[in-house]
């Protein structure tokens, strides 16, 4: 009864704020017709963009969307599935802020009621494809440089075609950008993806997407270069992650939380010819939290599935509660694991159907992944502070996926690298710390799935630091995330006990300095930690 009442006040409020202000138009938007995208378009807040066939944003075409502006999809199927479609050579802005996300979703989502529809309605329109001219392999080797044909399109559609020779090609930006419900089906086993990446170069921006309730994959990536950073993918039907045809961008802060329907939370493939066509996919992936359905839900599926001369890294990551396997590394992919293509370093796993040991949540080909201690895996319980999937009025009982304060993410063993403008050095295993990150713009806080608890944004710990021997003191700073605390500590050893040094400081998103004496104690070790 107190769940319905305050769901129902939830939606009767919004209602009456949408009457009394400025009711926003439907505008369908048609392939061909009068509303599709002709040259430098853009699509305002004020409006509701109803797609009701697939709208392509052509070659030398670009498509801005606003902050809070939605789009919906229309139902169907088959040929008649509905999609946004940007081509190769065409570009799509679509830069959402935190307080007014871009959201993509079916025609039939009442948005001023975030529990309208359920997280396994799924496949109820298309998607969001983005194709771009970056470099691939391909079954059938079209051309030089390789094109191919994107799934979800018709072959006889010359629009769905990708792949190029320019790793550096920009598609344009997605930021804040939930993508709701997709997936329609084409065909018998053929649905498309919530966010399909084809040949998507490295000078395209994307990060803060969700992809939710969708019937195939989360986000894929065929071939390719570009980074994602700060994704969520919950509750689709197949795989969260994928990757395929050479793909070698990069990746971070990447969250999934899936219940029975899903498969894998990374099915990833090198080459899906004969095992030889290169580039193989080789990402560089930091920093995700996998939580499958529950290792005793009844369901199978692996944290992690390479298969077909697949390769890549994953470091500081934490995969747990899946029905089969932490690592399935397949036979036809063994070569990558013993080339060191393939590696999977400083990670934590725990809760497996398979079983609680290595030899039974790693494949044979996977086995050297635990056994060899350089490469810094743990098969510990990651302390998150809770994993549950369904929506909860009472915020002390929803899902929260950072880890409590004694957690053995604390103490990371491979941070991302230094000196790279994509990656954060985030002083934590997983893709939360004690900020979240998810918070305020997904429908799955919004749903009451995920606490609203920790708004905030990962910092980098990439720290600004000068000596003063006069005065015997080394300054460090960085900008701080709002609400989170640091604490200054110091050791003699690199490996600890650490001691906390001068009070503690709450973060207000500004540039904060610290100052440690260091005197004579020159071999003295500092870090800052959040508390």
């Amino acid at each position: 009864m107190t769940t319905n009442f305050r769901r129902n006040l939830a939606r009767f409020v919004a209602l009456s704020c949408v009457a009394g202000g400025v009711q926003a138009a439907d505008v369908h938007v048609s392939d061909g017709g009068a509303n599709d995208i002709v040259g430098d378009t853009t699509w305002v807040a004020s409006n509701t963009y109803i797609l009701d066939t697939k709208v392509y944003v052509e070659d030398g075409e670009t498509l801005t969307i606003e902050p809070g502006t939605i789009i919906k999809g229309g139902p169907g199927s088959a040929e008649d599935a509905t999609a946004l479609i940007v081509a190769r050579g065409g570009k799509i802005f679509a830069n959402g802020t935190a307080e007014k996300p871009i959201i993509f979703t079916s025609a039939n989502d009442d948005l001023a009621d975030p529990f309208d529809r359920a997280p396994t309605e799924r496949g109820l329109w298309g998607g969001l494809i983005v194709l771009g001219k970056a470099t691939l392999n391909s079954p059938t080797a079209s051309g030089d440089p390789i094109t191919e044909q994107i799934e979800g399109i018709s072959t006889m559609e010359p629009r769905g075609n990708f792949g190029g020779a320019n790793d550096d090609d920009s598609s344009g930006s997605i930021r804040y950008v939930s993508i709701r419900h997709g997936g329609a089906s084409i065909g018998s086993g053929n649905e498309i993806n919530g966010l399909t990446l084809g040949g998507v170069g490295r000078g395209t921006t994307i990060e803060f997407v969700e992809i939710y309730a969708n019937l195939d994959d989360g986000i894929e990536f065929f071939g390719g270069t570009v980074g994602v950073k700060y994704a969520v993918v919950a509750f689709c039907g197949d795989d969260s992650f994928d990757y395929d045809q050479g793909w070698r961008g990069k990746g971070q802060f990447w969250f999934t939380i899936g219940d029975n329907a899903m498969d894998n939370g990374g099915e990833h493939d090198g080459d899906i010819d004969d095992f030889t066509k290169t580039p193989y996919s080789q990402p560089t992936i930091y920093n995700v939290t996998y939580v499958g359905p529950g290792s005793g839900a009844g369901t199978g599926g692996d944290a992690l599935r390479m298969r077909e001369n697949a390769a890549g890294l994953y470091a500081n990551s934490i995969f747990t509660a899946f029905g089969d396997k932490a690592l399935q590394v397949d036979s036809n992919a063994a070569a990558r694991v013993a080339a060191g293509d393939l590696d999977i370093l400083g990670n934590i796993f725990f809760d497996f159907g398979a079983g609680s040991d290595a030899a039974s949540i790693a494949s044979t080909d996977a086995q050297v992944f635990f056994t060899d201690m350089s490469k810094g895996n743990q098969i510990v319980d990651p302390q998150l502070t809770r994993i549950t999937r369904t929506s909860e009025v009472d915020e002390a009982m929803r899902l929260d996926p950072r880890p409590q304060m004694g957690s053995p993410a604390f103490s990371p063993s491979h941070l991302a690298p230094a000196g790279d403008d994509f990656f954060v050095r985030a002083n934590y295993v997983g893709a939360f710390g004690t900020a979240n990150w998810a918070a305020g713009w997904t429908i799955l806080n919004q749903a009451e799935f995920l606490t609203g608890d920790g708004q905030a944004a990962p910092v980098p710990l990439e720290l600004g630091f000068t000596a003063n021997r006069a005065e015997n003191k080394l300054t460090l700073g960085f900008a701080t995330g709002v609400g989170i605390t640091y604490q200054l500590q110091s050791s003699p050893n690199a490996n600890g006990p650490w001691t906390d040094t001068g009070a503690a400081v709450v973060g207000d998103g500004n540039f904060h300095v610290f100052d440690a004496v260091i005197g004579m104690e020159l071999s003295l070790f500092y870090r800052i930690i959040e508390k």
